[in-house]
């Protein structure tokens, strides 16, 4: 066993962590490409077509990995419960308290830029209505800064002093979704636009504070804005768009099937 007073130990214990850090790279690329199969094909498929040897193989190295991970679990020397961010575990009354502070932030952006959105223009209705009930497309109302942009929420700060990182950076973003409102940061794109819509739907779907606590739970469960299933299912939807914009198919209808699956 490692002791951190034993000058070699320290030399390993660094090069242990730096090969963990690889190996959580390397299992979230795997999760994302596995949540791209679950997008794309039922369980049921899977099981039937999928080729056996790949996919005794993938069950096996995902069972292995499962055992070994939750071994270590079982040593990790804490009495909370709670969920790790950037590598500290937070208790359920600092997720509580995070949720809530993000909550209050969507929802005083939402009153700050609603009065000067717009709802969508005939032509984007035009070509979003493919995708998006009449309700979604004639209750969202769209922003643009023109010049301004977005600046982060002031409770990051304390965020990062809990040691929560990889906070995905708003100023940098085309835009944000507000519940009903888009905001965006630039020109409003086509590509944009749907992500944004995507997002509303969300937000009507499972309701503010369901939607909240799904994402803070997938951050701090992933540490990554890009790999929370509520963003990752709608990077996946984008791209379905933006790869054939003239099939269309209902965000709607595949946002309740996640819902109904518990995927987020």
């Amino acid at each position: 066993m490692f002791s951190w007073d034993d000058p070699d130990d320290r030399v390993a214990i660094v090069q242990m962590d730096a090969e963990l850090r690889h190996a959580e790279l390397e299992l979230i690329s795997a999760q994302c490409a596995t949540h791209q199969l679950r997008l794309r094909f039922s369980i049921d498929d899977l099981a039937r077509f999928g080729k056996r040897e790949v996919l005794r193989k993938a069950i096996a190295a995902a069972t292995d990995l499962n055992d070994y991970y939750s071994s270590i679990e079982k040593l990790i020397p804490h009495e909370a419960t709670g969920s790790i961010a950037g590598g500290m575990l937070l208790s359920e009354e600092q997720i509580s308290h995070a949720t809530e502070r993000v909550l209050a932030y969507l929802r005083e952006q939402r009153d700050r830029h609603y009065a000067a959105g717009e709802p969508l223009s005939a032509e984007l209705k035009s070509l979003m209505q493919p995708f998006f009930s009449p309700g979604i497309l004639d209750r969202v109302r769209v922003v643009e800064l023109g010049g301004a942009r977005l600046s982060n929420p002031s409770f990051y700060s304390e965020a990062k002093a809990l040691g929560i990182a990889n906070l995905p950076q708003v100023t940098h973003m085309a835009s944000l979704t507000f519940v009903d409102v888009v905001v965006f940061n630039e020109k409003i794109t086509e590509r944009d636009l749907f992500h944004g819509l995507v997002h509303a739907v969300q937000f009507q779907i499972l309701g503010p504070e369901r939607y909240t606590r799904a994402f803070v739970d997938g951050f701090l469960r992933t540490n990554s804005h890009f790999t929370v299933p509520l963003e990752a299912h709608t990077f996946a939807m984008e791209s379905k768009f933006v790869q054939n914009p003239a099939e269309g198919f209902s965000v709607e209808e595949q946002v309740r099937i996640w819902v109904r699956e518990r995927r987020y």
